[in-house]
């Protein structure tokens, strides 16, 4: 797999994710046809973070916030969600039931 293309169709992807939802980093990597590829697509993500790309809106599987350290702050992340309407579990993972998305094709 060629990484800079893995990377675009990464960044394709989270561009599409709207305002108010997440997508998981599986999500995201079986929708690319790289469905054992989770973890590369966190390494796209944390070369983007600065690109304007929505990167807040990628989450683990269970909806914890791994990403969060690579952004201006531990909470920032967070912030981005909630301000967008994402609600979170009492145990701080974002609730996957209301606010998950999934690309086109892959329901």
């Amino acid at each position: 797999m060629a990484t800079s293309s893995f990377f675009d169709r990464v960044y394709d992807v989270v561009a599409q994710i709207p305002a108010g939802r997440v997508a998981t980093y599986g999500d995201i990597a079986e929708a690319v046809g790289q469905r054992s590829a989770a973890r590369t697509v966190g390494w796209a993500l944390k070369a983007a973070v600065d690109s304007g790309l929505p990167c807040h809106r990628v989450v683990n599987r269970h909806g914890a916030l791994t990403g969060k350290r690579h952004f201006p702050s531990p909470t920032f992340m967070e912030e981005c969600l909630r301000s967008e309407g994402v609600t979170f579990t009492d145990d701080g993972r974002v609730d996957l039931e209301q606010h998950r998305w999934t690309p086109e094709g892959l329901r």
